[in-house]
């Protein structure tokens, strides 16, 4: 008799023990998705005019101007790619460039702003997983830097992927923050295209 109750209640343990494991693997089914967040401080725009001036949350405050580049972090905020393209006829690059050149790097004309048409996809291009991202990097880690070839660019720029992993020739499309934008860089980011 205490035999088939011992053994009865190893059928029960082992039926308990299936059933935890089942939840287990439902709750694993059903976990969101994991996204890289902003962890520092919102970058305060001081003025805008003649050019965006920001105010740098650090131990010393640091006053940056963005200069002749300030309508590329103006269309971040407003969710939009800008690149800047040589007007020169004379010069070879006709392409555009992200990040955004103030002078052209070949025959030294002012650029002009040209806005990418949204949305803006792309290829992985390159890749690699951030552990430790460093002072002044304000992303939760781990997290994946992508470099993105664009169509039209003359350079590959460099970013991040909110979610997901990346390999290469991944179709990835561009989305901003543009509520509690940070007024930096980390305003633009990569969601995978595919499924």
């Amino acid at each position: 008799m205490a035999k088939k109750k011992v053994q009865t209640k190893k059928k029960v343990q082992a039926k308990k023990r299936v059933q935890i494991k089942k939840k287990v693997v439902k709750r694993k089914e059903t976990k969101k998705r994991e996204e890289v967040k902003f962890i520092g401080q919102v970058t305060r725009i001081r003025q805008t005019d003649p050019a965006t001036v920001v105010e740098w949350p650090r131990t010393v405050t640091h006053f940056h101007t963005y200069g002749m580049l300030s309508p590329f972090f103006e269309g971040l905020r407003k969710g939009e790619l800008r690149a800047t393209q040589c007007p020169n006829p004379k010069c070879a690059e006709k392409r555009l460039w992200i990040p955004p050149r103030a002078h052209c790097p070949d025959c030294h004309t002012e650029m002009i702003w040209k806005t990418l048409s949204n949305p803006v996809t792309g290829k992985v291009y390159a890749f690699t997983r951030v552990v430790y991202a460093g002072t002044g990097i304000e992303l939760s880690t781990p997290y994946w830097q992508v470099d993105v070839e664009i169509p039209g660019l003359a350079t590959i720029p460099k970013s991040y992927l909110l979610y997901g992993e990346p390999h290469i020739g991944m179709k990835v499309k561009a989305e901003f923050r543009t509520k509690k934008p940070t007024n930096t860089v980390l305003d633009y980011y990569w969601v995978p295209c595919e499924q």
